[in-house]
């Protein structure tokens, strides 16, 4: 296997998108885990945009590294093993390590599986070289033949993991959270603490809502995945019952930041005032009917009214809310400014994400 072995025809860049791609060193993070089928294929499709590839063996069972050393010759590729399986998030992120520690500028994730074509890597680069995006990611959504072509249990629980997932980052915007196919500005990968990050399938979605606290411009690319004879690493059944219980804790975390920690605006009233009288409607409605059937006594016109005001009021003030919280979805890049004034967190000031 030789670089740039990939044919190019299925991606056609014009002259000003070819020079922005030529300004940036892309590194492309490879998770190997029990990939040996299809590693190859998916390096073939690695064009000369990239400067460096680095395969990560997660504790392979299957070897990996040693299969992708004996096969491949382009001199781009590096083989990174962990001792021990750490999942696909602690997988990237010690890819991503690697590329940072070695200069590169934009980070790019692709499966070993080759759901992925490849040779889409320079149009998903091209808003963060073009300074227009932090992170760009794969949707798979946007075709109604993409759609048709995936199994029915992923779409539906991609569509509910989407709407998970807007709530707890604050993209309202996305679709296809768990898409693994992305693109991140060195810039802004400095910015994140990757030992905080999850280490397993939950790690895109948590990506995002770290992303969302650092208010990072996250788009998508239409994109679309080939399911062939891999079988999928992911249970169905245990992100059924973690993943919920993730975004949960994420939301929690998010909203205490960006709406009273780190800012406080009518926004944060009206999601204290509109929970508040909810719950008070919600519940004297519920004391009030219970006595009630006990015994015997209908409640009044005005008993109905004094739980069902506040109840209806809370609805509108949580609505409203939201609606700002959608409004407040990251529009302007991040790694603009953080080119001219570096972030630094203090030493020994703990994580507000904790």
């Amino acid at each position: 296997m030789t670089p740039g072995a990939a044919t190019e025809a299925a991606v056609v860049m014009q002259p000003t998108e070819a020079l922005l791609l030529e300004r940036v060193r892309i590194a492309v993070v490879i998770p190997c885990y029990r990939v040996t089928a299809s590693i190859e294929g998916v390096l073939a499709q690695i064009g000369d945009w990239a400067s460096a590839i680095y395969c990560v063996d997660d504790g392979c069972p299957d070897k990996s590294a040693d299969h992708i050393e004996a096969v491949c010759t382009d001199p781009r590729v590096r083989v990174v093993r962990r001792a021990a399986n750490g999942g696909v998030g602690a997988a990237v992120c010690t890819g991503y390590e690697a590329a940072l520690r070695d200069g590169a500028d934009v980070l790019v994730k692709v499966d070993g599986d080759g759901q992925m074509d490849a040779r889409l890597v320079p149009k998903l680069v091209l808003p963060i070289a073009a300074g227009h995006a932090d992170y760009v990611k794969g949707n798979r959504f946007f075709s109604p033949r993409t759609v048709a072509s995936m199994p029915w249990l992923r779409l539906v629980g991609n569509a509910g993991l989407s709407l998970l997932t807007k709530l707890s980052s604050g993209y309202w915007d996305l679709f296809d959270p768990t898409n693994g196919f992305t693109a991140l500005h060195a810039g802004v990968a400095r910015q994140l603490d990757f030992d905080r990050l999850a280490k397993r399938y939950f790690f895109e979605s948590d990506l995002l809502f770290r992303l969302g606290v650092l208010r990072a411009r996250v788009v998508e690319l239409p994109a679309m995945a080939v399911y062939a004879e891999e079988t999928s690493h992911l249970s169905e059944f245990r992100a059924l019952l973690t993943f919920p219980w993730y975004h949960a804790r994420n939301l929690v975390k998010r909203i205490a930041y960006n709406y009273f920690l780190r800012n406080f605006s009518v926004a944060s009233v009206n999601l204290v005032a509109g929970s508040a009288l909810f719950a008070f409607g919600a519940t004297f409605g519920a004391v009030v009917w219970t006595l009630g059937a006990w015994r015997g006594d209908p409640a009044t016109a005005g008993t109905v009214m004094l739980a069902g005001l506040p109840v209806l009021l809370g609805i509108q003030l949580v609505l409203s809310f939201l609606a700002h919280d959608v409004a407040s979805t990251p529009s302007e890049p991040l790694h603009p400014r953080l080119s001219m004034v570096e972030v630094m967190r203090p030493p020994g000031v703990p994580d507000e994400l904790d």
